[in-house]
């Protein structure tokens, strides 16, 4: 079955995450495919991983299958029992080339640039799936020197599962921001998830974290500790238990904590600010994902109910997610007046009939929602939305989407990421494939933001106030700029900062179309 998955788009089943996508932030190390691991600590030495030799058959390159389907759930080892939902595993017995066979094809069907796939990639020159699949991209180079495809990558179905239908993560509920991978590094919490082990441990946003079960997490450069440091910060099950030293106000302090299964809050700190000039309402959002449907609901109705006539969106740490949970976020902002009006329209490659735009959405699609529920609005000529460079895909298509009817959307904090493209999530014997399938553009036929999105504001992210707190660097310059209409001064870092995160949360899913 396929999951659902888009920067813009339409949505069904969602099934999983990716094996090596939560692997660690300090690694570095990608999964096959350009996999979606979050970054880990690296020692900075140049990698030793070289692309397999071609073997090229008599002929050239690879017959490409047109029946490719005929292939799906083929596998070299099928999965017994069923899915997280209850649903008995499609796979069969099969081989490792029915594998590629169904990759390849699938690949020469949907995928946005196929025709730049090197005819010089063969399957007789991969031993495993996953690493056939990244090389089926293109390898052109952008004029800024940057590869055209950045998004190719894969999660394991049960991962992808996990984090797109239950918001779950397995670790302590910290999000970190990071300057650097390799040393010296300092790295932040930024997101402590509420009743997660890092708030039980008493963790704050702003925490500097120095050592890991003893090891000096700052300034350590050998692979051999980095491991054992990678394995502390992202624990690879629930029960593992490590000890992290922090640094807060000058002081060091540590604590114990126990990996668990988190369950996230896309949506938090829902708040409405009095102002001279009106009740503006603040929420922070963080994930496109399948529970934050009915969060935002609840989120829209509590503002409406509280008078709030003006909004300030924190998606600062919001890499995307479902397109559908997005339109209907940007209706729940702009309210009937986008009724009837695109949202976003889904430009594909030329093999792939043109499906109808995605409208503004006015009723709930059923992610976690009532299906055909009404959304709340508070129906909104402007909207200020706090960015950084983390800011990416379905959450860079609401600030399209909104600008395509003409609401002003002014942007206060960073450039956002620059990502227009999408994808419908392909699962196949246990694993889910991430190829980009198509370009969103808005009703004004916008879509060109590779570069992402300028801010009207230009302000460093605060990591020394809570978010939501009224003098938090982003949420003060955006209330000052709304009163005053000119900038505050120049809030500027040090250095940028990142967000370590899987390359599942910086994407916009579309769930497959429907007969």
């Amino acid at each position: 079955m396929s999951s659902p998955i888009a920067l813009s788009g339409h949505s069904t089943a969602f099934p999983r995450l990716a094996a090596c996508a939560l692997v660690s932030v300090l690694m570095l190390s990608a999964c096959g495919g350009g996999g979606g691991g979050s970054p880990g600590v690296t020692s900075g030495s140049t990698s030793n991983t070289t692309a397999p030799s071609s073997t090229t058959p008599a002929g050239g390159a690879d017959p490409i299958p047109s029946n490719y389907q005929a292939y799906a759930n083929s596998c070299a080892a099928p999965r017994s029992g069923v899915d997280a939902q209850g649903v008995p595993f499609p796979d069969k017995q099969g081989t490792l080339q029915d594998e590629f066979k169904f990759l390849r094809g699938w690949i020469d069907s949907t995928y946005l640039w196929y025709n730049e796939v090197p005819g010089t990639v063969h399957m007789a020159d991969y031993t495993n799936a996953i690493d056939y699949f990244g090389a089926l991209k293109t390898p052109l180079i952008t004029a800024s020197g940057k590869p055209k495809d950045q998004f190719h990558f894969t999660y394991t179905t049960a991962e992808w599962d996990a984090l797109s239908n239950a918001s779950q993560d397995t670790g302590y509920g910290l999000t970190w921001s990071y300057d650097s991978t390799k040393a010296p590094r300092t790295w932040r919490a930024a997101i402590v998830e509420p009743g997660s082990p890092g708030a039980g441990a008493g963790l704050q946003r702003g925490d500097q974290l120095m050592s890991i079960d003893g090891y000096d997490f700052v300034n350590t450069a050998d692979q051999a500790t980095l491991t054992k440091v990678n394995a502390g910060l992202y624990p690879a099950k629930a029960g593992e238990q490590h000890t992290l030293t922090f640094q807060r106000a000058g002081s060091n302090f540590t604590v114990t904590m126990t990996a668990a299964v988190v369950t996230t809050a896309p949506v938090k700190n829902v708040k409405v600010i009095d102002t001279p000039t009106g009740r503006v309402g603040y929420l922070s959002f963080e994930d496109h994902n399948a529970v934050s449907e009915q969060q935002l609901v609840n989120a829209f109705s509590s503002l409406k109910s509280q008078g709030a006539t003006d909004l300030v969106l924190d998606m600062r740490y919001n890499g995307g997610g479902l397109l559908y949970v997005a339109s209907e976020l940007a209706y729940m902002i702009a309210g009937p007046a986008s009724n009837g009006k695109t949202f976003e329209q889904e430009r594909f490659n030329d093999k792939t009939q043109t499906y109808a735009p995605i409208q503004f959405m006015s009723t709930a699609y059923g992610f976690s929602a009532p299906k055909g529920t009404a959304l709340p609005y508070l129906g909104l000529k402007h909207v200020t939305v706090l960015s950084t460079a983390d800011t990416c895909s379905a959450s860079e298509a609401v600030i399209n989407g909104l600008r395509g009817i003409d609401v002003q959307v002014d942007i206060i904090g960073a450039q956002t990421c620059g990502k227009p493209y999408g994808f419908t999530p392909q699962d196949n014997c246990g694993t889910t494939y991430f190829a980009i399938q198509f370009q969103g553009v808005n009703a004004k036929g916008f879509g060109d933001f590779a570069d992402g999105f300028a801010p009207t504001c230009s302000v460093s992210d605060d990591l020394s106030h809570a978010l939501g707190d009224t003098s938090e660097g982003l949420l003060s310059a955006a209330l000052a700029y709304r009163s005053s209409n000119s900038c505050p001064a120049a809030r500027t870092g040090t250095a940028q900062r990142r967000i370590a995160r899987s390359a599942l949360r910086q994407i916009a899913i579309l769930p497959p179309p429907t007969n």
